[in-house]
């Protein structure tokens, strides 16, 4: 990847009860139309997590947390999305969402080096 590529990245937050509008940053996707460029990775502090709310089902909220992967990455099992240019894809992952998983709004930047900037975010955004 040559030059420098506009990019957008969003948090993904774990938000465990919704009224109370509380989250926890669990991962990130990022993407660059330029550069034909989305990928997303999560980590889900089990302990963290049941400090929000120990009832939640970590199973299912992993499952769910995987389709962002598979969405990315185009896989088959990401099913209709999956099969959508990477910016359809972005913006379908990034809809404004009551759920259990949300995302933040998009955010700019500009990068030489995709696969830096997104280690980069996902230290200080996420672990």
């Amino acid at each position: 990847m040559q030059g420098k590529h506009l990019y957008e990245y969003a948090v993904i937050r774990v938000v465990p009860r919704v009224e109370r509008e509380e989250f926890m940053n669990a991962g990130i996707i990022l993407f660059s139309k330029k550069a034909g460029y989305i990928k997303s990775r999560y980590v889900l502090d089990e302990s963290k997590l049941k400090c929000f709310a120990s009832e939640l089902d970590v199973q299912s909220l992993r499952i769910n947390l995987e389709s962002f992967g598979k969405i990315c990455s185009g896989e088959k099992e990401g099913g209709y999305i999956a099969s959508l240019d990477v910016a359809e894809r972005f913006r379908w992952l990034t809809a404004v969402r009551s759920t259990s998983i949300q995302t933040s709004r998009p955010h700019p930047g500009f990068s030489s080096d995709l696969d830096a900037t997104f280690e980069k975010l996902f230290q200080e955004l996420v672990l």
